[in-house]
This record gives structure tokens, sequence and C-alpha cells, in this order.
């Protein structure tokens, strides 16, 4: 068995009936390289079933101690069946690009079995032009944003002809269920041991808690760090100097309760265009990456006749992923915070502004432990977890907005990919959106020369999310202006 870290935990108890955690890909395929023109479900199957040793999440169950006395447990599925978890859909004619966004948007809605492994995958034929695509989605309870590429790889070929995997050494036979007494016993030696891991990691944590996103619209935090600091000065351990940033996310459209229903909406802009602006300016791709959002957004609020007088405030996940944890499943991920200038006008303004406002957001990430969201999860009783992580992502329909939208940026191969046989055209990321991290998130994934945007909304906050897709690429074109011709 294998517990779930305590910040995983909190991935799967902020589930409900209006929000679901898992996230995924939609990967756009050119069947025409596959071996005869030839490729449906049973092709796919062929090369990602052999495979499934490769990523352990993926025939593994989740199961609850009882009485909430510990965090669940991951185990074998005993009942295993890849026939549950891979499936295959058509689009009807004509399989436009809007067509398959719907489709994706409307599985992706759907929350996933818990009584089995918590993935599941689609071959979807029938696109417009002969393509094809892949969607795959798993919960981030299992993984996280650089786990998740390497799940995506398990079917993932850089030739044509799939490589050659090594079996298992032995055929996958899984352990039974834990019983309700083991599950029990274990759970109990948690409470035990519990406090004593507390002490080691959260009081240094404690002094930083006012730093998190939208502490400042919590009563108390402040004088929770206050007193946390004061106990580590006496112990001769002084908090790190950290930099006053008084982030105020304004109220939008973007912000309040979702709804169950979803719209998704893709594209790519060339990663050759990016390194222009980025090279002309001194910037980073990130930099560049986050002045396009900022400009599409701008946009889309002034449609809306909703574009507020200050910069929105964007939440950027950060992996804290080390390197000998390459290959360790779960979360390893953190949060900073980064002020979005869609309040100004001019391009090379907003560009500039950009660029300080990601330098702020680094600074103040570097000055408090990278672990802290995994340190003070702990904090939270077991038995309290589900009611604490709800009542936390319900904070957004109260005064005051934590922040306004994730953008988050996932690196990718650069080079040409193939599932079974087929070209891959692009990787577009399907994320989540949830009461307290707003109605729409943006999620790039670089590959092969481009930079693919996936594009998550509540449907009823973000109906015209295709609109955002054209603001993107726009705002790219603009950015060139910028920079002089190439000679």
């Amino acid at each position: 068995m294998k517990q779930l870290t305590a910040l995983d935990a909190q991935f799967l108890h902020v589930e409900s009936p209006t929000t679901v955690g898992h996230v995924g890909s939609l990967i756009v395929l050119d069947p025409s390289t596959a071996p005869d023109g030839h490729w449906d479900l049973e092709s796919v199957r062929a090369v990602f079933e052999p495979r499934l040793h490769l990523a352990a999440p993926l025939r593994r169950r989740l199961v609850e101690v009882p009485l909430g006395l510990g965090r669940p447990y991951w185990v074998d599925d005993p009942h295993f069946d890849i026939e549950f978890h891979l499936r295959e859909l058509a689009l009807p004619s004509p399989g436009s690009d809007e067509q398959l966004g719907e489709q994706v948007a409307r599985i992706h809605a759907r929350p996933l079995d818990r009584s089995r492994p918590l993935w599941e995958a689609y071959v979807l034929t029938g696109l417009e032009g002969g393509k094809v695509a892949f969607y795959s989605t798993i919960h981030p309870a299992a993984i996280d944003g650089v786990s998740g590429a390497e799940i995506i790889e398990t079917i993932l070929d850089t030739t044509v002809e799939p490589r050659e995997v090594q079996p298992e050494e032995t055929a996958f036979e899984p352990r039974p269920l834990p019983s309700v007494l083991d599950l029990a016993l274990h759970g109990a030696g948690q409470l035990a041991t519990h406090p004593l891991a507390l002490l080691r990691t959260v009081p240094r944590s404690l002094r930083y808690v006012d730093q998190l996103p939208g502490a400042a619209n919590v009563p108390g935090t402040r004088l929770v760090s206050g007193a946390a600091d004061l106990v580590g000065r006496v112990l001769g351990e002084p908090r790190a100097d950290v930099e006053d940033r008084e982030l105020k996310a304004p109220r939008t459209p973007l912000n309040g309760a979702i709804t169950p229903h979803r719209r998704f909406a893709y594209g790519s802009v060339p990663m050759s265009d990016v390194k222009r602006v980025k090279n002309h300016f001194g910037l980073t791709v990130n930099d560049v990456v986050m002045t396009l959002t900022a400009a599409a957004l701008r946009r889309w609020l002034l449609d809306h006749d909703a574009l507020p007088a200050v910069p929105l405030v964007a939440a950027v996940p950060v992996s804290i992923r080390s390197e000998d944890q390459r290959g360790a499943h779960g979360n390893h991920v953190s949060v900073m915070l980064a002020e979005l200038p869609t309040h100004l006008a001019d391009p090379t303004q907003r560009l500039v502004t950009m660029r300080e406002s990601m330098l702020d957001a680094k600074r103040a990430f570097d000055a408090v432990p990278a672990s802290l969201l995994q340190d003070l999860s702990a904090l939270i009783p077991t038995a309290l977890s589900g009611l604490a992580a709800r009542a936390l992502f319900k904070l957004s329909t109260l005064p005051g907005v934590l922040f306004n939208l994730f953008v988050s940026n996932v690196p990718g191969p650069q080079l040409p990919l193939y599932v079974a046989g087929a070209r891959v055209e692009g990787i577009y990321p399907v994320s989540a959106v949830t009461d307290m991290t707003g109605g729409l998130n943006i999620t790039l994934f670089s590959y092969d020369g481009h930079l693919d945007f996936g594009l998550v909304a509540c449907r009823e906050m973000v109906p015209d999310v295709w609109r955002l897709i054209g603001y993107l690429r726009d705002a790219m074109a603009e950015l060139l202006d910028l920079v002089p011709a190439e000679t």
C-alpha cells in the first residue's frame, strides 16, 4: 500500500457536485504515418497495454481508511480491466476543432469512478482532414504536471515503429484489498506518529502562512505567522526576509461559484515566434507566455465590459520536484502569484511590466520554504480534511478574490512523437477549474517547435472560450510587430 500525502489528499477532497479535480491532455494526430494508414482503438491498445507496468498509478485504486482515521491509500486494483479505461468515440461530420473541444469538455466534466484506478483514455476518430485524437485524464491525487508528462510518455514513441518495451518480470497479480481492520490499524498508527511529523516540519512553515495565496483575505493569518516567527526567533531560527506584497485580485466575471458544465478550446503558436520576442527583449519564455495571457484576457474583459482598472492576479504552479524524485508519483508542486498587467493598453509597456511582475513573484517565492503547501496541508486533521478543503475552495464566494485564474506552463519534448505510429501534431493540456481558482484555466505544453494552449472554462462564465484562442494568436502577432524584421 502507498498512502496519499496530505497535499494529494486535498486534491481528492475538493471534489463536489460542481468540481472535478482530474487533469488530462488532448493529443491530435495524423494517422497517415501509421502502418497502412490504419489507426484505431485496437492499434492503440496493442501499444498501450504492454506498457501499463511503466506507470504504477494506472493499475492502482483508492481505499479509504475507516472513520477518516487516516488518509486514503493506493492499492493494486484486483479487478483491473483496461477495457473500462480505454474507450473509443467517433465525432459526427465534419469533426471540427470546436466539435472535438465540446466532446472533450463533456467527458472532462464527469467525475472519475473512485472504485477503479483514477484515469480514463479515449480514442477519438472522425476529425476534419482525416485527423484522429487521443484524450486521457488522470487525477492529480496520483500525479502532478511533471509526473503526468512522464505517464503520457508511456504511450508515446520517438519513431513511427513503437519501441520495444521490456515486459514485466512477472505477470501482474494484484494483492487482495486490505481488510477494514488493517486499514483501521494503519490509520491508528498514523494518528500516533502524525504529531511528531508535524513538529519536525510545520513550525518553520507556519511563519510563512501569511504568504499563502489569498492569506490577506483570511482573518488571523498575520497573527499566526507572527506568533510562529516569535517562537522561531526564541529558538534562534528567525524568519527569512520576505518582501511585503499586497496583491489584491479584482473581482471579474471569471470569479465566483462555478457550475458543473465545461468548455474546452485549444490552439498553438510557433515557439520560434516566442523566442524572437524573448531574445529581443531579454525575457524568458514564461515572461512571453504570461504577456500573451494578459493581452488575451484584456480583450476578453473589454468584450464583456468588465476590465478592472487594476492588474489581474494569476496563480502560477511551480514544480519543486528534485532530481532524485524523478519518476516518483504524487504532487511535488507549489504556487507563486504574479500580477497580469491587463490594465495596460500599450503592448510594450505590458511586456516590460510583466517581466518585472514575474521577477517579483520569483523573489517572493524563493523567500519561503518550497514545501510550504505540503507542510500546511499536514496541519489539517485527517478526519476534517474533506470539509476543510471544500470550505477553502468556497472562499471565492465571499468578498475578496484570492486570485483570478491559474496559468501554467509545462515544458515538453522538442522532437516529433508518435502514438501507435500516428504522428503527434499537438499536445493540449486539459486542466481543472474550481470556485477558488476561477472559472478559467490556461495551461500550456511546449512540443516540437510550438506552444500548445489548452483552455478549460466553466461554461456559464466563459461560453466564448474559443474567442480567447484567437486573442492569444493576435497577441503573438502584436508582439512580433515590436521586433525588428530579421535580416
